[in-house]
């Protein structure tokens, strides 16, 4: 049974919530942004929105959906497409209602031609996503043409499916209609998201029509950035914090975060871009170390404290905070094991960054699930652990913490803690539930069969003896001796 929706009644908000104070009525879409989910709305969006009220103009944005239903866009139209950010933390809280966002098109509701003429439209100057990692359909820094959905699309590019044969279509369009040229930028955290952006788009174009990829190189850029907030999915409970805000209102499309927030941006835009550094973001000539940064000190630390809190009964990462012994360990992999590995600018402080990222897994008002930053591990793990691992055996340093994160997820995949069976969510999961279900009494072959998937392990860490060795150690440790006593018995 559904609630009716009621659109937002702007004159009944309580005098706390902010209203926009720039002119709505001259946004045109100017970024289109694919994905419009939790983290879009709390940071992609958001910095939008302060830019025009810093600074004005008529850069609105276009977001973009190709799947699911289009409610949540239904709704945001009925409320004039604003929407309610909450910012929370346990010194209070900051509500205030966003207006960057001008149009919204969904694939269920408008079609796909429309889609895909929207991203030819000569006023639109930036194609911005947040499509999560497997969204890219990149596999070992190529376009992944094994993908069905990708095959569809080189077959169907009128009616494209995935994200990038919706971009690829749409600057098709673009190159025929002469509206000259536009950047694509990602808003994921990938490392060198800019690069591998620019592997899909291009391979994909190369494939369907070499002329079109020679204009693609020539007429379109694709920055890197390096994007950090933390964003959990929306609970029963974060959607009573925004009524209680709105006074008794409720917004579908409302997000609850931390106040906290980091977007740094590769300065590399063919057709201009809005004023984003007047909302705090920073523009660079590189975001790699930024972005390896924050992908092995916070993400890295993150996936630790998923697995291995969630094993041990502990559903948020405040959760897991609020352990002396995880809340110590976690700085241990950040500031032992991870900082070493990292080429940072000199003005940067790791300890003091890892020491500032503990202070934001301490905020008791975000309820960020462990289950929820645990999904899609084999996508996750190479970038914020592996590389970190081949660091570490290269130099012959201790690394113990990050091996016992892998242990971690192999017993995480498994689907069950305690008698508590729960969903995996993985791109590869039918994979992992075969290998699972095939080797679940026989521990070493289960473990070697984990380590046997190239998408996830690289082949030179695999023949590494010494790493093997360590992984089984730790899968086995986790298993007899439980989460929490394996996390423990880290500082001995």
């Amino acid at each position: 049974m559904t609630t009716e929706f009621k659109p937002l009644d702007l004159n009944a908000l309580p005098a706390s919530v902010e209203q926009p104070t720039y002119d709505r009525t001259q946004l045109k879409a100017r970024v289109a942004h694919i994905g419009f989910g939790a983290f879009a709305r709390a940071h992609i969006a958001m910095h939008l929105h302060e830019t025009l009220a810093a600074g004005g103009g008529d850069w609105g944005m276009r977001v973009i959906e190709l799947f699911g239903t289009p409610d949540l866009f239904n709704h945001l139209d009925a409320n004039q497409r604003l929407y309610t950010l909450v910012e929370t933390s346990d010194e209070g809280k900051s509500t205030r209602l966003l207006g960057a966002v001008c149009d919204t098109q969904h694939v269920a509701r408008d079609g796909i031609e429309k889609l895909i003429n929207g991203l030819a439209e000569e006023d639109l100057k930036v194609i911005s996503m947040t499509i999560t990692e497997k969204g890219y359909c990149v596999r070992n820094e190529h376009l992944d043409t094994d993908n069905p959905m990708i095959q569809h699309d080189l077959e169907n590019l009128s009616a494209p499916k995935t994200a990038i044969g919706l971009i690829v279509a749409g600057l098709r369009k673009r190159r025929e209609l002469g509206n000259g040229p536009i950047t694509v930028m990602s808003c994921d955290n990938l490392p060198h998201n800019g690069y591998l952006t620019s592997i899909a788009v291009q391979e994909f174009a190369s494939t369907f029509d070499p002329d079109l990829a020679a204009w693609v190189k020539e007429n379109v850029t694709f920055p890197s950035t390096m994007v950090d907030r933390i964003v959990p999915a929306l609970t029963d409970e974060s959607r009573a914090i925004v009524r209680d805000e709105l006074g008794g209102q409720a917004d579908p499309n409302c997000i609850v975060c931390e106040p906290f927030r980091q977007w740094v941006i590769e300065d590399n835009f063919t057709a201009g871009r809005p004023q984003w550094e007047l909302a705090g973001a920073q523009l660079v000539e590189d975001v790699a170390p930024f972005e390896e940064m924050k992908l092995r000190t916070l993400n890295g630390s993150h996936s630790f404290l998923a697995y291995l809190g969630f094993l041990a009964g502990k559903e948020t990462i405040a959760e897991c905070a609020a352990d002396p012994v995880f809340y110590a360990e976690a700085r241990k992999l950040m500031v032992d094991e991870q900082r070493p590995t990292l080429d940072v600018p000199g003005d940067v402080d790791l300890i003091g960054y890892a020491d500032m990222l503990l202070k934001r897994y301490s905020n008791s008002q975000l309820k960020h699930r462990t289950w929820q930053i645990a999904a899609d591990g084999t996508q996750k793990m190479p970038q914020r652990w592996l590389n970190s691992v081949r660091y570490h055996l290269e130099h012959g340093t201790d690394h113990r913490h990050l091996i016992l994160g892998i242990g971690g997820w192999m017993n995480y995949i498994k689907g069950k803690r305690g008698d508590e069976t729960y969903e995996v969510v993985d791109p590869m999961k039918d994979k992992l539930a075969e290998i699972v279900e095939t080797y679940a009494d026989d521990r070493e072959a289960y473990v070697n069969a984990l380590l046997a998937l190239d998408a996830v392990f690289p082949a030179d860490l695999v023949a590494n003896e010494k790493f093997t060795k360590a992984v089984h150690a730790a899968y086995a440790e986790v298993a007899d001796k439980g989460a929490a006593q394996a996390v423990a018995d880290l500082a001995n």
